[in-house]
């Protein structure tokens, strides 16, 4: 069985998952250093893309949950994705690290942020 080449890390950063994407190439994804602490949706957004990252997915928040959670505050933390619900627009998801539920909220609520790399190889 072949074995999955993991992407070379820089110092502070913490390798988190692959997914398989349609292409069967794998897609990385690597934890940047530091989080941010509170601020709005569109906030945390332009700050991990200000340090040439991207908040979490949904999926990317469970997996960091369930594996590498002494690297969160025991807070909220913005995901990347919108609520797409016609009745929510305007909201965005997030993980709380504390209490491990995984919910929408107003974007111009002020929760922390950690920023990833993706890397498909």
């Amino acid at each position: 069985m072949q074995q999955i080449q993991l992407p070379p890390l820089a110092e502070g950063e913490i390798y988190l998952c692959g997914f398989i994407v349609a292409a069967g190439d794998v897609s990385h994804t690597i934890l940047l250093p530091g989080d941010n602490a509170g601020a709005t949706w569109q906030g945390q957004m332009d700050w991990a893309k200000s340090i040439g990252g991207d908040l979490l997915t949904r999926a990317e928040l469970v997996i960091a949950y369930e594996q590498h959670r002494e690297q969160f505050q025991a807070d909220a933390y913005w995901s990347n994705t919108p609520d797409t619900d016609p009745g929510y627009a305007g909201w965005a998801w997030f993980q709380d690290f504390s209490s491990g539920s995984q919910l929408s909220s107003r974007q111009d609520g002020r929760l922390r942020a950690r920023a990833v790399r993706r890397l498909t190889i």
